[in-house]
């Protein structure tokens, strides 16, 4: 038996009063988080919530968001986080897809009006029963006219719960990520594979009990930060600092003034932080609470590599992983020097190796091939998806879709992606989903969207446009639609319109000539 919120109620049990969430004057410790999270598995119960429904959560990273995940893992339900950048036509998709019972979904800030495109998708899911509106102030009656807060919905409830002993292989979370089809797809993760996971990075980061405090500004509702921070933080009694959207002046801030031992973050973050070290700025005392830095989510230059040892003597550790795979696949050894350029070796409990098309294995030194992962991580599947799942999967074997090759020492480098994804601020972001919706628009007839290069993002997303005859329309305007229609990582901030697309003789457009 094993339930993946026994992160959190242990460190409670053994550390009550140890801090355990912190934002702004709001400092939480665990005793009050599993309290919290009791309380809310006790309203799903109530509301009919029953081991193996699927349970939705939109919300930044704000200390509702571990306390309702967890309170949603003590019922044995299954956690659907989804990205709050989402608009109401995207989420609708995913609460059906993921056939969920029960929505908590954030109010939202003046320019990000989470509540409000969730409230409309949910009035659109028939079978999604339950909508909770999460406030920045739990006290306050609800913005949205009909919406249930959850402060309310939380009056009277039990602070202790006797969570579900769901089993190892049940499933715990559904992450989705896109895929090469274009709809999004619910990787199914068990306890068991994340537990795992929890437990490699905690070898890797050397963390000992109640002694490290995170900056978390990682979104929680990505694999990321829920796993390497969020799980293996509670795991460990650790504090976490937490960051609603990533600000580099106010992350130095917090070093400045909080002991800060474990900052991750993908490269745009880091390069953001280094801006931030200002003369003004303690650098050293920073740099003395410092123990790990870890980057991932898109390659690190390796000037930014050198340049953070230099300031803040620390060695950023880089890793590669994906949502399929809970996520840490491959990971800088602290014991080793590291490679420039390299994701690392494989984690305890994990092979690697490298295939062709037909999954035969690549072999010889510097060859490149399709990386393939097996080992505790590997999901359960594609929910609801087996034939997704039977191309993905193969021997227990999980084919990511990048290609990699292996140096002579075992050291993995990613050098290209299989098909076209492009990868914006740490973010996937699949052309054929975003080229979906753009033919949608009345003056589109034809589209093609590649990843250029762009300096504080890794890529941007830009889109090639052919009109219909007769229609108008300027690239300004089609920015602007696709604002309203996608996330905002997903829109393409680039548009050109052309005569015509490079296209082999099949049809088939050459999207290598646009790059």
């Amino acid at each position: 038996m094993l339930n993946l919120s026994v992160l959190l109620e242990d460190s409670a049990r053994t550390y009550p009063n140890r801090e355990a969430l912190v934002l702004g004057s709001t400092r939480l410790t665990y005793a009050e988080v599993d309290a919290a999270a009791n309380q809310v598995a006790n309203l799903l119960v109530e509301r009919g919530i029953r081991p193996g429904d699927r349970v939705a959560l939109s919300c930044p990273n704000v200390p509702q968001f571990p306390i309702v995940y967890y309170g949603i893992l003590k019922t044995g339900a299954v956690v659907v986080p989804l990205n709050i950048l989402l608009k109401s036509r995207e989420v609708a998709y995913h609460l059906r897809d993921a056939e969920v019972r029960a929505y908590f979904c954030y109010e939202g800030t003046a320019g990000l009006a989470v509540g409000e495109e969730g409230w409309k998708a949910w009035n659109e899911v028939d079978t999604c029963e339950d909508f909770f509106l999460i406030t920045a102030d739990p006290a306050a009656p609800s913005p949205i006219r009909g919406a249930e807060t959850l402060g309310t919905a939380l009056a009277g409830k039990l602070p202790v719960f006797d969570p579900v002993a769901t089993e190892a292989t049940d499933t715990a979370v559904i992450l989705y990520t896109s895929g090469t089809t274009g709809q999004p797809k619910g990787a199914e993760l068990s306890h068991a594979n994340t537990m795992m996971n929890v437990m490699a990075c905690n070898r890797m980061f050397r963390s000992a009990p109640a002694t490290d405090s995170h900056v978390l500004c990682l979104p929680l509702f990505h694999t990321f930060g829920a796993t390497i921070q969020m799980h293996t933080g509670f795991s460990t009694a650790a504090t976490l600092h937490l960051m609603p959207r990533f600000d580099a002046e106010q992350v130095v801030r917090l070093m400045s003034t909080e002991e800060i031992t474990f900052f991750a973050g993908v490269p745009t973050m880091w390069w953001g932080l280094l801006g931030a070290l200002t003369d003004a700025v303690d650098v050293d005392r920073i740099a003395r609470n410092l123990r790990i830095g870890i980057s991932g989510g898109a390659p690190l230059p390796v000037e930014i590599i050198s340049r953070v040892e230099e300031r803040l003597h620390v060695r950023i550790l880089e890793g590669y992983g994906l949502s399929e795979t809970s996520p840490v696949v491959t990971f800088s050894d602290p014991d080793r020097e590291p490679r420039p350029g390299s994701v690392g070796a494989p984690v305890w409990g994990v092979a690697v190796k490298l295939i062709n098309t037909d999954w035969s294995e690549v072999t010889g030194p510097g060859a490149v091939g399709e990386l393939a992962v097996k080992g505790h991580g590997v999901m359960k599947g594609y929910y609801n998806r087996p034939e997704a799942t039977a191309e993905a999967i193969r021997d227990g074997w999980f084919r990511t879709g990048d290609l990699a090759r292996r140096d002579e020492d075992g050291f993995y480098y990613i050098v290209d992606r299989v098909k076209d994804m492009i990868i914006r601020g740490g973010f996937n972001v699949y052309p054929r989903e975003i080229e979906e919706v753009l033919m949608t628009h009345p003056a589109i007839s034809l589209t093609a969207v590649v990843g250029v290069p762009q300096e504080r993002y890794g890529e941007e997303v830009k889109a090639f446009v052919i009109l219909k005859p007769g229609a108008e329309a300027t690239p300004e305007e089609l920015i602007a639609w696709g604002r309203e229609q996608m996330a905002g990582h997903k829109y393409p901030r680039m548009v050109e319109i052309v005569e015509q697309l490079p296209m082999t003789a099949t049809g088939k457009i050459l999207k290598r000539e646009l790059k």
